[in-house]
């Protein structure tokens, strides 16, 4: 049996909004993200495990507001204090982590189908996420996410990139049709490509 992604309903290719005499570098690409491994890792407040002693795929957890650490294939986004999401291109990653994080210290849960990914690449996304969320995004940099709601629904921003600016939106499944159409919307001005 093969998942339906989040977005089949409402992601159709092609041109939008102002891209009459546009060269194609200068429009926002807009695409769906599918088959990541999504895990949310959670330590006990009474736990004592030190989290630097914890190793996934060659990366080591780091408890510092807006902080991703990454290599090719995994990210791991700082969720908040002792919070962490982990994506990552490697879907047996699961097992690493399941045993890396004992029960007794972490609540580990794997979000990888019920969430909706969004990835914007081009020099106005910024524009289109100030056009909804209320978080200053001019001190938004390569590596760093953010929690926060856009048009009301609540998302997660990983900043992939700098140059151009690329960025990935996180937001539950269920929200994830409303939220496409919140940011093709805003990105109507800049006109964009769907991919």
């Amino acid at each position: 049996m093969s998942s339906i992604s989040a977005l089949s309903n409402v992601h159709s290719i092609g041109q939008f909004g102002d891209i009459e005499g546009k060269n194609e570098n200068n429009i926002l690409k807009i695409s769906e993200i599918k088959s990541l491994l999504i895990v949310q890792i959670v330590q006990y407040k009474n736990s004592k495990v030190s989290i630097e002693s914890i190793d996934v795929d060659g990366l080591k957890l780091k408890d510092k507001p807006l902080n991703v650490i990454n290599n090719n294939e995994t990210r791991i986004l700082w969720n908040g204090p002792k919070n962490w999401l982990l994506v990552s291109t490697k879907k047996d990653l699961i097992k690493d982590v399941l045993q890396n994080f004992k029960e007794s210290d972490f609540a580990v849960t794997d979000l990888s189908h019920s969430k909706a990914i969004i990835e914007i690449e081009g020099k106005e996304i910024k524009e289109v996420l100030k056009k909804g969320c209320p978080f200053n995004f001019n001190i938004l940099e390569k590596n760093n996410s953010i929690n926060s709601t856009y048009s009301g629904i609540a998302f997660t921003v990983d900043m992939l990139d700098n140059n151009p600016d690329k960025v990935r939106l996180f937001a539950l499944r269920s929200f994830g049709e409303s939220l496409y159409h919140s940011i093709t919307d805003a990105s109507l001005e800049f006109g964009f490509k769907s991919i």
